[in-house]
C-alpha cells in the first residue's frame, strides 16, 4: 500500500507515513473516529489536556519551563490551550448575550453619573471584541514579568508563553465558575469578576516564583513591584483605549459627563476585571 499524501510506499504494520508523518487511515469515517480525528488535530485531546491542567497548578514550571526549554510533547503547547480558553470565553459571552443581554453587564453600576449612552456602547464593543481585549492582557502582564520578575533570563517572547499558558488556564478554569454565577445571580457577575482577579494574581505569582525561585525578600519585593506596574500598565490600556475609541469616533466628549471624578473611566474599569474571568 502507499501513503495516501505523499505516495511513499507503506509496510502493512505502519501507523504513520515515514515519508510525510501522516497518519494511515485504514478505516471509513464513522462518529468516534471522526472525533478522535478531530480531537488529534486541533485539541490534541488525549491524556495532555487532563495532564495539562492538572500540572499548571501543581507544576507550573515542568509544563512552562519545559516547553521553553524545547519539551513540545507532553503538555498541551501554549497555542492550543490558548484557543481552547478563548473558545470558552466565546461560548460565555454568547450564552450572556444570547439569554441575559445588557442587564448582566450594567457598566454604569459605581459609575455615578456615567451616561447611559456610555454604558451601552460599552457592552457593544465587550461583546464585539471580547477575545482581542482579553488577549491585549498578555503583554500587560509579560511586560512587568520580563523587567521584574526575571531570575531565569527569559527574553520577552518567552514571558508572553508563561503569560499566555497562565491567561489561558486562568480562564479555563475559571470558565465553570463564571458560568454557575451567571446562572444563579446575573446581576453579581461584575462583582465576583473583581474579587477573582485578586486569585489570578496570586497564582501569576506562585508561577513565576516556581519558575524563578526566588528568596522569601525578593520575591515580596519582586513581587511588590510587579503588581504595581501591572496596575499602572493596566490603566494606561484602558485609557488609552478609551482615547482612541474617541479619536475615531466611538465615543464623545458628552459621554464622559460630568464628573468631578473620572467615573467614566470606573466603568471602563469594571468590563475590564469581567474580561478577566
Amino acid at each position: 500500500m502507499t501513503c495516501k499524501n505523499c505516495g511513499t510506499t507503506l509496510r502493512t504494520d505502519f501507523s504513520y507515513c515515514p515519508g510525510c508523518g501522516a497518519k494511515v487511515i485504514r478505516k471509513r469515517i464513522t462518529l468516534k473516529n471522526l472525533w478522535t480525528d478531530f480531537a488529534e488535530r486541533f485539541f490534541n485531546l488525549d491524556n495532555t489536556v487532563l495532564k495539562t491542567i492538572s500540572h499548571l497548578f501543581t507544576q507550573p514550571e515542568q509544563v512552562i519551563g519545559g516547553y521553553l526549554n524545547g519539551q513540545r510533547k507532553k503538555y498541551l503547547n501554549p497555542v492550543s490551550y490558548f484557543t481552547i480558553a478563548l473558545t470558552l470565553s466565546g461560548l460565555l459571552v454568547f450564552i450572556i448575550q444570547k439569554f441575559y443581554g445588557a442587564e448582566v453587564f450594567d457598566f454604569s453600576q459605581g459609575a455615578g453619573r456615567a451616561t447611559p449612552e456610555f454604558a451601552k456602547k460599552w457592552s457593544e464593543i465587550v461583546f464585539d471584541l471580547n477575545a482581542f481585549f482579553f488577549v491585549m492582557y498578555i503583554p500587560v502582564l509579560a511586560f512587568p514579568a520580563y523587567l521584574i520578575m526575571n531570575k531565569a533570563k527569559y527574553n520577552f517572547p518567552e514571558n508572553l508563553i508563561v503569560f499566555i499558558y497562565i491567561l489561558a488556564h486562568y480562564s479555563v478554569c475559571s470558565f465553570p465558575i463564571s458560568l454557575v454565577s451567571v446562572a444563579i445571580d446575573p446581576t453579581g457577575y461584575l462583582d465576583l469578576s473583581r474579587v477573582v482577579i485578586g486569585f489570578m494574581l496570586v497564582y501569576c505569582i506562585y508561577v513565576l516564583q516556581r519558575l524563578h525561585n526566588f528568596s522569601w525578600k525578593a520575591l515580596i519585593f519582586r513581587s511588590s513591584l510587579f503588581l504595581s506596574l501591572v496596575v499602572i500598565l493596566f490603566f494606561m490600556l484602558v485609557i488609552g483605549l478609551m482615547a482612541a475609541l474617541l479619536v475615531v469616533g466611538v465615543f464623545e466628549l458628552k459621554d464622559f459627563a460630568p464628573p468631578p471624578k473620572p467615573q467614566a473611566i470606573s466603568s471602563a474599569i469594571n468590563w475590564a476585571s469581567y474580561k478577566l474571568l
